[in-house]
């Protein structure tokens, strides 16, 4: 053997060798711990707390549904990371293709895993106010979290806007189970979309309800309150919220109606008394045992509602 031919050889094992190593580094990724609540739905529930670098992003609920053909993710995580592990969550129970990733809104703790199913190709879908969404606020997204979440997990963040946008409802095939999203007004935000499984009536809400976790307002008060009474009416089995425990039945609405409620009152009567929007932090004082993160966004969700109720 030549020693021009030897090299080659040795090249060609180091590359084989190097290739082997990054594909066992790709796919050497704990799995995301998920719960089957319905046959064929999983969820992970996500931590109550703020996005940081300790828990990666992981704080929103997640989940998946697999199709006789397919499977739909819904929400992606806060970090690609987070991505990848549900991805290996989902590849531990299945081998079926996944066709589609819904992100149910623009929030970076539902979207910014995205790219950990870009080799899938994957259609991804959403609102039809997503794609504007993120072409407004996704650089401040990614300075902000890159400050709270560190470089390291922030540069892997790829924003990736829906192919597949709905404008009110369609329906998703996997193979004999039928998904039924739907895009609603402005509520938690401008580009809410839930997602019903309709095999087994469970319904992903995304941010439309948050339980134990206090709800966090990106929209309109009266909005969200008019959405939750149409979620209400489909009559849901199940209820996965964008975070908390999952519900069962179409009670799981009622503590952040009650909340959500008794902030736009509280406001209502402060503004009637002259009081200025400095002070709307005091409103749903009574409410503040009953939910997690309560003092890091019950005075955003009350200025936020001043603003829009001194308009009434």
């Amino acid at each position: 053997m030549t020693d021009c031919v030897f090299r080659l050889l040795l090249l060609l094992m180091i590359a084989i060798g190097a290739g082997a190593q990054s594909v066992a580094l790709a796919t050497d990724v704990a799995p995301l711990p998920v719960e089957e609540i319905a046959p064929g739905v999983f969820v992970h529930r996500g931590v109550v707390a703020l996005m940081n670098a300790n828990n990666e992003g992981a704080i929103a609920n997640l989940g998946f549904i697999i199709g006789e053909q397919a499977i739909a993710v819904i929400d992606s995580g806060g970090s690609v990371r987070e991505g990848a592990r549900l991805r290996a969550a989902i590849k531990a129970r299945s081998d079926k293709p996944i066709r589609y990733l819904i992100n149910t809104h623009a929030h970076p703790d539902h979207i910014f895993g995205n790219a950990a199913f870009a080799a899938d190709g994957a259609t991804i879908v959403g609102h039809a106010n997503l794609p504007r969404a993120l072409a407004t606020r996704g650089a401040s997204y990614l300075a902000n979290f890159r400050r709270l979440m560190g470089d390291a997990l922030i540069a892997e963040v790829k924003l990736m806007p829906p192919t597949l946008l709905v404008e009110s409802e369609t329906t998703l095939d996997l193979g004999q189970r039928r998904l039924t999203l739907h895009a609603w007004p402005t509520a938690h935000s401008d580009n809410d979309l839930t997602v019903r499984d309709d095999a087994t009536g469970t319904l992903f809400t995304g941010d439309l309800l948050f339980r134990s976790h206090i709800p966090v307002m990106d929209g309109s008060l009266r909005g969200w309150l008019k959405v939750l009474d149409s979620l209400q009416a489909l009559r849901p089995a199940r209820l996965v919220p964008g975070h908390g425990p999952v519900a069962d039945g179409a009670s799981g609405f009622a503590e952040q109606i009650r909340y959500l409620q008794t902030l736009g009152d509280d406001v209502r009567a402060m503004i009637k008394r002259g009081a200025p929007i400095a002070k709307a932090g005091d409103a749903a004082a009574a409410e503040r045992p009953r939910w997690q993160l309560f003092e890091d966004y019950n005075t955003r969700n009350a200025t936020a509602a001043y603003s829009e109720i001194e308009w009434e």
